[in-house]
């Protein structure tokens, strides 16, 4: 699920930056420390909006940089257990598939596509079901429900996928 978070935090601009106008140089700040960002309270952070800064910041000693007060607006992506998501087909292999949600990848098993065997076939790449579904292609949407959700700023967002629950699989086919 994508969320807006309202945010007050301290910013240092460094004295290189002090030829740009403060907005400006608090926003590049901002966007270096936080966009890309894993966390365990917010989740992906994607981007920065709408900065608010304080014009009067402070300089301590033995530090020629200025810290300001900043409110600021995140854009972040937080799934969460059980939620349902649709997403493009990004990738095939012959152990499950790679569905774009947005700003990450989910995985889905072959095990929790469908309950018959599939068949991988590497030049298309598709996997080949005998269920209503028939074939899941690249680019197809899918729709699915995260089961098994591990965020870690080291290794990123590990979403796993089923569509073999009611209301799931296939939307529409590909592009």
């Amino acid at each position: 699920m994508f969320k807006l978070y309202r945010v007050v935090d301290v910013v240092r601009v460094p004295p290189e930056k002090f030829s740009k106008p403060l907005e400006e140089a608090v926003y590049e700040e901002l966007r270096r420390i936080y966009e890309g960002l894993i966390s365990e309270e917010y989740g992906l952070i994607i981007s920065i909006i709408d900065v608010d800064v304080d014009p009067v910041g402070r300089i301590y000693l033995g530090d020629p940089a200025s810290y300001h007060r900043v409110e600021f607006t995140m854009l972040t992506f937080n799934p969460f257990l059980k939620e349902v998501v649709e997403g493009e087909v990004a990738n095939i292999q012959s152990h499950g598939v790679f569905l774009n949600i947005g700003c990450t990848n989910g995985y889905i098993h072959v095990s929790q596509i469908t309950d018959e065997r599939a068949e991988y076939d590497p030049t298309r790449p598709a996997l080949l079901l005998k269920s209503p579904t028939g074939i899941i292609e690249k680019n197809d949407v899918l729709r699915a429900r995260i089961y098994s959700l591990k965020m870690d700023s080291a290794r990123g967002i590990r979403i796993h996928m089923t569509i073999k629950q009611p209301g799931l699989g296939k939307v529409s086919h590909g592009k």
